[in-house]
């Protein structure tokens, strides 16, 4: 019998971020203030989450765009320093960890794929994952659910999908998944959810 199984994103769900920091951070060693940080980065950020150019080629041309005053480790450090994890999600993941398996969907890139597999326990409870930088296409397209439907050998009916952005569980919707738009400042819609999904 097909078990249920639990899809995550992972930005502002298992973890959030803030690229104020590091825009904060580079601009101490940058000629550009930090309001310009994400600008300087427009033409780069996009095609490198969707595989179109790998961590070393991206890490070459963001510090060209910033004429950033460091090595390649400290703007990656700094890059990537952007993370703090969501401890109601890790109390809520703790719960049906090793019960049901467990992936991610998430639009990222290498370096911070890496970074937060390596330095977050929420991880631990997931077996896999599809990411937007290797799949080479990124939410809210349809395919890169279709990839990850085909990876784990989905029954969407049976996938409880969690995404904080609207257009992402749209998508999830049209293929049949169980959705839940999460609220980080909302956690217990979702634990609600769970248990009615489970059956609870």
């Amino acid at each position: 019998m097909p078990q249920p199984v639990i899809l995550s994103d992972i930005g502002n769900v298992l973890v959030t971020f803030d690229f104020t920091t590091a825009a904060q951070r580079c601009a101490e060693k940058s000629p550009f203030k930090a309001e310009q940080f994400f600008h300087r980065l427009d033409g780069i950020k996009m095609p490198y989450e969707n595989g179109d150019m790998n961590d070393e080629t991206f890490v070459r041309e963001a510090i060209e765009a910033l004429e950033f005053q460091g090595s390649a480790a400290e703007f990656e450090q700094i890059w990537c320093d952007i993370f703090t994890e969501n401890p109601a999600m890790e109390r809520t993941l703790a719960q049906w960890s090793g019960k049901l398996p467990m992936h991610l969907l998430s639009n990222t890139n290498g370096l911070h794929k890496d970074y937060l597999l390596s330095n977050f326990g929420i991880f631990n409870h997931f077996d896999d994952g599809v990411y937007s930088y290797s799949a080479k296409c990124s939410k809210p397209e349809v395919e890169i659910f279709i990839q990850t439907i085909e990876k784990f050998s989905l029954n969407p009916a049976l996938t409880f999908y969690i995404d904080d952005l609207p257009a992402n569980i749209v998508t999830a919707d049209r293929l049949g998944f169980q959705t839940h738009l999460y609220d980080f400042k909302n956690h217990e819609a979702l634990e609600m959810a769970l248990k009615r999904w489970m059956g609870l």
